[in-house]
């Protein structure tokens, strides 16, 4: 059985027993271990079958543990104007939960 959950503002498919990255949840100190409940499900499918979400399928949830913290690896954006010694340096590293998937219930 496997599943498209929406968390962060992207979509991620997952199975169960899956370890997944995702955006760190704001408004909520989650630590190793913590359970997680995702109910932004949009598809759920098995084998043939698949039953989609307008925009979410009703009853669906995917329980996940929290298996630690991490952040992304860092993003450079650099800015430069020719000619004028303009140079703007900026780095960036997103806070990222690694979690594993361990019931998707439909």
């Amino acid at each position: 059985m496997y599943a498209v959950i929406q968390t962060g503002g992207k979509q991620v498919r997952v199975a169960t027993g899956d370890v997944v990255r995702i955006e760190r949840v704001s408004g909520e100190s989650l630590k190793k271990g913590d359970e997680l409940t995702v109910t932004e499900v949009l598809a759920v499918g098995e084998n043939e079958t698949l039953s989609l979400g307008k925009p979410f399928v009703e009853g669906a949830s995917v329980k996940a543990t929290v298996v630690r913290e991490v952040r992304s690896p860092k993003v450079l954006a650099f800015k430069k104007k020719r000619r004028k010694t303009f140079r703007r340096l900026h780095g960036h590293r997103q806070n990222l939960l690694e979690i594993r998937i361990q019931a998707i219930q439909a």
